[in-house]
């Protein structure tokens, strides 16, 4: 299979990898970007990609809260210009509060949700879409209930949000708990609540570098039981520099305050989205030549 331009763009933005690298990983992944990172990490010629690597598509995060619980949604849309409409802002905080209000069990019950302002979600995302001439999408959404513990929420500007539970400290550190999360991307909370098959995945590459060092087999054992530890390290919430304090870790900032977290969740516009690639140029002259 020949990989197509775009793709081995995209897979030189997500490695750093050289063009002839990743020309030859997608053919041997049959074009499959992800299984063409795996095979540049194996060979040692790319670093860790994260698998959201490119955030490209627009749109925006809210978020709603009251005492209970809180909600998170993205609301995605083509262009950036839309993305900062007053209207376009408005629906995607109506959306919020009223997953919030309802907690839908998928998006095909938070399409039907009624809004505060009247109407159900599917009719003003159709009106929007009408009026502003862009396809508008609910993506995603989250909701976190209380459950006796302290929510806090953060919003940085309107492309990430986080929704953490936590038990003990206090509003302060709840804030400041959030904020490393919106910057430091930890994919859990502990080593515990790894994915198995993310870590398997990791152990697999890292055995395969291991091997290709030419390292007598016990110590390629051990240099694969240290880079799964660091990656455990450097991908847990607990196990992470804190971003405020890098001298000490979430964990120990944590325990200082006899504080736990519970939950937490981060979203970031775009994630794992591709978007559409612009030539303005191009574009003016369809124009001009139509009319």
């Amino acid at each position: 299979m020949t990989a197509s331009a775009s793709q081995i763009k995209e897979l030189r933005a997500r490695t750093g990898a050289g063009m002839m690298d990743c020309k030859r990983a997608l053919a041997e992944s049959g074009g499959d970007i992800d299984a063409a990172i795996e095979t540049l990490r194996k060979k040692g010629i790319a670093a860790a990609a994260q698998k959201a690597g490119r955030i490209a598509a627009e749109g925006a995060v809210a978020c709603c809260a009251d005492e209970n619980g809180a909600a998170l949604v993205e609301i995605n849309c083509e262009t950036d210009f839309v993305a900062k409409d007053e209207s376009f802002r408005a629906f995607a905080d109506a959306a919020a509060a009223a997953v919030l209000a309802h907690a839908p069990a998928d998006l095909a019950a938070a399409a039907k949700l009624p809004l505060a302002s009247g109407g159900a979600l599917e009719e003003a995302r159709s009106e929007l879409v009408a009026r502003i001439g862009e396809n508008i999408s609910l993506r995603r959404f989250v909701v976190l209930r209380a459950e006796g513990a302290a929510l806090h929420t953060y919003l940085h500007g309107a492309r990430i949000g986080v929704l953490v539970r936590m038990r003990g400290g206090d509003e302060r550190l709840g804030r400041d708990v959030a904020m490393h999360i919106a910057a430091s991307r930890p994919l859990c909370i502990s080593a515990d609540d790894m994915p198995p098959d993310t870590l398997s995945k990791e152990e697999a590459i890292y055995a395969a570098q291991a091997a290709d060092s030419g390292k007598p087999a016990e110590i390629a054992k051990k240099m694969v039981a240290g880079r799964v530890q660091k990656f455990l390290k450097e991908n847990t919430l607990l196990g992470q520099p804190f971003v405020k304090d890098p001298e000490q870790s979430v964990s120990h900032l944590l325990s200082a305050a006899s504080a736990k977290v519970e939950a937490m969740t981060r979203f970031e516009v775009g994630e794992g989205l591709e978007k559409r690639e612009e030539n303005f140029a191009a574009e003016v002259a369809a124009a001009a030549k139509g009319g």
